[in-house]
């Protein structure tokens, strides 16, 4: 088995893939890429047993063939390696040889055989979504998942496909996040939770693409197929709470403000809050809002005063500020919208502007109760 590739190229795929390996992977192969090698393609692969991912490229080749290369050794290799095609050759007792302008490098290899083989899902459904409009609801709504391994359903985000929309939500119960698209839409109704691994890969990979990604999915997996990739992963077993049922329907007091001046002044006053609560105070009357925090044990204390939009009866309500940046600096808009109802309900944030056709954003933050 012989193929020549370019460093470069060989290096962009293997970053790629690079994500998907464990660094606490109980089973020695799973450290290696899978190079699968058919003439002039040469299809490589990485997996966590969980997550699979494979993407081809192109090399001059006339053989066939399958092995699996460390990782670690050959990302390091290519790395310090200028532009330049490389000679892969397989050596008699399982070594592969790597001829570059600069010297040979020599290293250890499975046989191909050996990887785990990729799932293939029986009785699949697909949905075709535009890559910008899947990066824009990864990345909108992945920050609000929760690490509790108590609740592994809120560890992922849930994906509703529906004949009119297409809805993801995520929570950690603190915080949560719904974005829908009415200009994209499935042919039948499905739901399942993806887990976090497989959707921070996508987001990074899909930002630059403009292709479009076919979703094929059953109870079980999901796969993810655009451009020359393909991820099939394991989907979260467990059925997703009623999200629907925590946001407020009533909210007769709304805040409208610039986001910019919002989330800054926030970041400002976060710093003098208590360091256990992260608690900051809003205060809304008329035109004007007043963020506070205090930090009773060091005798911290911030107040400043913004203009704002107001319509509703005057209201003092506390949140985490941690939360509230969070979700600020998720949204693009120039300005939000924060509607409340009572103290000691959830507050709903929605940009006032600035989304696209179609695109419907709900960030629902809890209050924290205030101590006089």
């Amino acid at each position: 088995m012989k193929f020549i590739v370019s460093s470069s190229q060989l290096l962009k795929q293997l970053q790629v893939l690079s994500g998907v390996i464990s660094t606490s992977s109980t089973l020695p192969i799973l450290d290696n890429f899978l190079f699968d090698l058919s003439e002039n393609e040469l299809k490589i692969s990485a997996s966590d047993l969980e997550t699979t991912m494979s993407t081809s490229i192109e090399v001059q080749s006339d053989n066939e063939g399958s092995i699996a290369v460390p990782s670690r050794i050959l990302l390091d290799t290519l790395k310090t390696l200028p532009n330049q095609p490389l000679t892969f050759k397989i050596e008699g007792n399982n070594k592969v040889e790597i001829t570059s302008e600069q010297g040979n490098y020599g290293m250890p290899f499975f046989e191909g055989s050996d990887f785990p083989k990729e799932v293939s899902l029986e009785n699949p459904n697909t949905t075709i979504v535009p890559a910008n409009v899947l990066a824009n609801a990864i990345s909108k709504t992945i920050f609000a998942t929760g690490n509790d391994d108590l609740r592994p359903v809120m560890s992922g985000v849930f994906f509703q496909f529906g004949t009119e929309s297409l809805t993801f939500v995520a929570t950690d119960a603190h915080k949560l996040v719904k974005y829908t698209r009415k200009d994209v839409r499935a042919e039948e109704a499905a739901e399942f939770i993806m887990p976090k691994k497989p959707l921070n890969i996508l987001k990074g990979i899909l930002a630059t693409s403009d292709a479009e990604v076919s979703i094929t999915y059953n109870e079980a997996n999901a796969k993810f197929t655009f451009d020359n990739v393909a991820l099939t992963c394991r989907l979260i077993d467990g059925k997703y709470p009623n999200y629907n049922a925590v946001i407020p329907k009533e909210n007769p007091n709304k805040l409208t403000i610039s986001r910019g001046s919002f989330l800054n002044s926030t970041k400002r006053v976060s710093i003098f809050s208590s360091k256990t609560t992260h608690q900051i105070r809003l205060k809304m009357a008329g035109t004007e809002l007043n963020i506070s925090a205090e930090d009773i044990d060091f005798s911290n204390k911030a107040k400043e005063r913004l203009l704002c939009e107001y319509q509703g009866d005057d209201l003092e309500i506390g949140f985490n500020s941690r939360f509230l940046t969070e979700m600020l600096n998720n949204l693009s808009s120039d300005h939000i919208q924060l509607e409340m109802s009572l103290p000691n309900r959830a507050g709903i944030l929605t940009p006032a502007d600035g989304t696209e056709e179609g695109e419907e954003i709900t960030m629902l933050v809890m209050p924290v109760m205030l101590s006089n």
